[in-house]
C-alpha cells in the first residue's frame, strides 16, 4: 500500500502582549469564538491536567465541520500540541502545534504548525485542505493578535449578559420551540422573514430580518449548533453595524417546577461606527447600553412566547 502524502505549513506572527497571556487565550478553549473567526462552539470531551480532548465546530472553505482534537498543554513551555481524533473528510488525518516566544516583556512571536492527510490521498481534496489550513491560520492568527492586544487595550468593549425565564413546561417543548426557527417569522412578531437550512442534523445556518423598535428591518446571519433539549449555541456570521463578535447561547437547565432558560450573549463593540449609528455624542457606554437594550428586548420576547408554547402543550 503506498505511502499518504503528508504535508506541512507553518504560520506565524508577532502580538503585542506578553507571551503568557497569548498563551492563557489560547489553552482556555471557551475564548475561542470569540477570537477565531471560523470557530462557532468548542467544548470539553475529557480533561486532566496539561491534557484534553476537545470538540470543535468551525467553518472551512464555507462549510462548518466538526472534529474532535487531543491536546497537551505545556504551560511552561508556552506550547500546545493538538492532534485530531476524529476528523472531518476530506481530512484524513491533521495535528500540529502552538507555540508562544517571548520576544520581550510586552512582545510575543506566535508559531501554528500543521501536519495533515488527505483521505484516499485525493490531489483536489490536499490542494482543499492546503487552501483551508493556509486561510484558517491566517485568520486565527490575525485574530489572535488583535483580540489580545484589543483586551489589553480597551476591556469595555467586550461584554457578556443573560436573561432567564422560568417555565413550568418541558425541556422538550421549549427546545422544539427553539430548535423550529424556520417557524419564527410565524411565532415571533419581532422576527419579519427567516431562512433555516440544516444540511448536517444539529448545524444551522440561520439568515433573519428582525424588526427594530422604530420599524426598520436588519438582517442577520448565524451559525447554530444544536444539542437536543439542553443547548443550542450560535455565532453571528452577518452582524449589525456596532458590533464586530455576537456570540450567545440558549441554555436548558430541568428543575422542579419545569425548566430554567437561559439566553446569553458576548458582544465586542464596534467603535468605528458609534458616531455612524448613535450619534456623533454617544460613546461606548451609550453603545452598550443600546445593543444589550436590543438584544434582551427581542431574547425576553422568544423567552416569553417559548414560555407560552411549551406551558400550553402541558
Amino acid at each position: 500500500m503506498p505511502q499518504q502524502t503528508r504535508r506541512e505549513a507553518e504560520h506565524e506572527i508577532m502580538v503585542a502582549a506578553p507571551a503568557e497571556d497569548v498563551y492563557r487565550l489560547i489553552a482556555e478553549v471557551e475564548n475561542w469564538p470569540r477570537i477565531f473567526p471560523p470557530t462557532v462552539h468548542v467544548d470539553h470531551v475529557e480533561r486532566v491536567p496539561q491534557e484534553e480532548v476537545i470538540r470543535i465546530w468551525a467553518t472551512a472553505g464555507g462549510v462548518v465541520k466538526n472534529w474532535s482534537s487531543r491536546r497537551a498543554l505545556d504551560p511552561e513551555a508556552l506550547r500546545i500540541e493538538f492532534r485530531q481524533e476524529v476528523s472531518a473528510p476530506p481530512v484524513a488525518a491533521m495535528g500540529g502545534v502552538w507555540i508562544v516566544e517571548p520576544l520581550s516583556a510586552t512582545e510575543s512571536r506566535v508559531r501554528l504548525r500543521h501536519d495533515y492527510r488527505a483521505v484516499d490521498d485525493d490531489p483536489q481534496s490536499l490542494a482543499w485542505i492546503d487552501e483551508a489550513v493556509d486561510r484558517n491560520s491566517r485568520s486565527e492568527l490575525a485574530a489572535l493578535k488583535h483580540n489580545v492586544e484589543l483586551s489589553t487595550a480597551a476591556d469595555d468593549l467586550l461584554f457578556s449578559f443573560e436573561d432567564t425565564v422560568q417555565v413550568n413546561g418541558s425541556a422538550k417543548d421549549v427546545y422544539d420551540f427553539l430548535n423550529e426557527a424556520h417557524l419564527w417569522s410565524e411565532r415571533l412578531p419581532h422576527v419579519a422573514t427567516v431562512r433555516l437550512t440544516e444540511d448536517t442534523p444539529g448545524v444551522q445556518t440561520l439568515r433573519m430580518d428582525t424588526r427594530t423598535v422604530d420599524g426598520h428591518t436588519h438582517t442577520t446571519e448565524s451559525i447554530r449548533v444544536c444539542f437536543p433539549d439542553e443547548l443550542i449555541v450560535y455565532k453571528q456570521t452577518t452582524l449589525p453595524a456596532l458590533m464586530t463578535l455576537h456570540t450567545g447561547q440558549w441554555r436548558l437547565v430541568p428543575n422542579a417546577d419545569g425548566v430554567a432558560v437561559t439566553s446569553q450573549h458576548t458582544v465586542v463593540v464596534n467603535p468605528e461606527k458609534i458616531a455612524a449609528v448613535l450619534g456623533g455624542d454617544a460613546g461606548v457606554e451609550q453603545a452598550r447600553t443600546h445593543i444589550r437594550t436590543a438584544l434582551s428586548a427581542n431574547s425576553r420576547a422568544t423567552l416569553g412566547h417559548a414560555k407560552s408554547y411549551a406551558e400550553g402543550r402541558r
